[in-house]
């Protein structure tokens, strides 16, 4: 089990849908945070909107982890303030949606860089003093979309595939350090991404409010996964179907995503 109670968490992508929620349910469960993201002005609105719970919010750190610099950058600011995150949850991520020729190239190179190289990057800057201490505890916020391809989502699906594959292939290498390692995969949920820019559709797609999670009950199912030490956490109702079809039942995956694709519809 791990114990959220006073361990340092690390949240990337705090100010977020996934991430203000992170931050609401790690705070009510004990910890003491480090919340980073792009804007140090909205980590600050963030931090003051906890009230009397803010001083166990040990700092707000703004980083870009859209490159190196920016991910050393982050843990160089915790060097600063004296810290290693017992807990490091790579959460800070972008959407982007249409079919691959039709995606500018700078828009899912940085996605890439965001979803995939900088947890990686983040992973590796940190383990060495989580080995020395001989405990912590990874989380990277994968999606469904690291788990089956889906139409439209290309290199999304491509950078959270490798979350998946980097984080099962780092736990066989660091769980004899005492290094735990958990990945996330929520389904459509009511978070910002939903926005992100889309490329080459003739009206904008939505996905329809049936279909979508809350983002405080993901969380929920996030945390007990954490305290549990799951290696993989499927926190809605949507990702378990699909992960027990995937698993069981793999020929009926290609009707079913073709049902969930003719759900997400144009908007009016």
């Amino acid at each position: 089990m791990t114990d959220i109670n006073r361990s340092v968490i690390l949240i990337t992508g705090a100010t977020g849908g996934f991430g203000r929620h992170m931050a609401q349910q790690f705070l009510a469960a004990g910890g003491r945070l480090i919340l980073s993201d792009l804007e140090g002005g909205a980590l600050e609105s963030l931090k003051a909107g906890f009230g009397p719970q803010q001083e166990k919010i040990i700092a707000c750190i703004a980083a870009d982890l859209s490159d190196e610099s920016g991910c050393r950058g982050l843990v160089g600011a915790l060097t600063d303030v004296g810290v290693c995150p017992d807990i490091l949850i790579n959460n800070a991520g972008l959407g982007v949606s249409g079919r691959l020729d039709h995606v500018p190239y700078d828009r899912w190179e940085r996605l890439m860089q965001v979803n995939l190289l900088a947890p990686i990057r983040l992973c590796a800057l940190l383990l060495p003093p989580m080995i020395a201490r001989g405990s912590g505890h990874i989380v990277n916020i994968s999606s469904l979309a690291g788990w089956v391809g889906s139409p439209g989502l290309t290199t999304y699906c491509a950078a959270k595939f490798g979350l998946r594959g980097f984080s099962e292939a780092l736990d066989l290498d660091v769980a004899e350090q005492g290094i735990r390692i958990s990945t996330v995969y929520p389904s459509f949920s009511r978070t910002p991404i939903l926005d992100s820019e889309q490329f080459g559709y003739a009206e904008k797609r939505v996905v329809p409010d049936n279909m979508l999670s809350d983002p405080a009950d993901v969380v929920a199912a996030m945390v007990r996964g954490v305290q549990r030490n799951r290696k993989h956490v499927f926190p809605d109702s949507t990702a378990r179907l699909v992960h027990y079809v995937q698993r069981f039942l793999p020929a009926l995956m290609p009707f079913l995503q073709r049902r969930m694709q003719s759900r997400t519809i144009p908007s009016q």
